[in-house]
């Protein structure tokens, strides 16, 4: 599993995960499309926003490997802003490749590519 050096491991001041330290002995945490409801929480969307402008400084619009990013944080992007780059795409696999929508994710969180960020 890579660990991706420089990436947050979490949401500041709060215990939302964004990566993991090891691997899972009995194999990673499958990513899913998770579906993201309009009354969801204010610390929950924010929690989205800083990922993806994680991502996105990090990676850019270069694909990359899942490596220790984490399962559960990914899987709220999954399927609109984060999408398979490999085909076929293995979701339980941490060497998977995913790539960022920049057009899908520009339109769901135009804040995420401010320089410096609002976030």
């Amino acid at each position: 599993m890579i660990k991706h050096r420089g990436f947050p491991g979490r949401l500041p001041g709060t215990d939302f995960q964004f990566t993991v330290r090891r691997p899972n002995p009995k194999g990673a945490t499958p990513i899913i499309r998770r579906e993201r409801y309009r009354d969801r929480r204010a610390p929950d969307r924010r929690a989205d926003l800083w990922f993806l402008a994680a991502l996105w400084q990090q990676f850019g619009a270069e694909p990359f490997e899942r490596g220790n990013l984490d399962a559960g944080r990914l899987s709220w992007l999954f399927g609109r802003e984060v999408l398979p780059y490999d085909d076929p795409f293995d979701p339980e696999d941490y060497e998977a490749r995913l790539i960022i929508d920049e057009e899908a994710a520009r339109r769901a969180f135009p804040d995420a590519f401010e320089d410096g960020g609002t976030w």
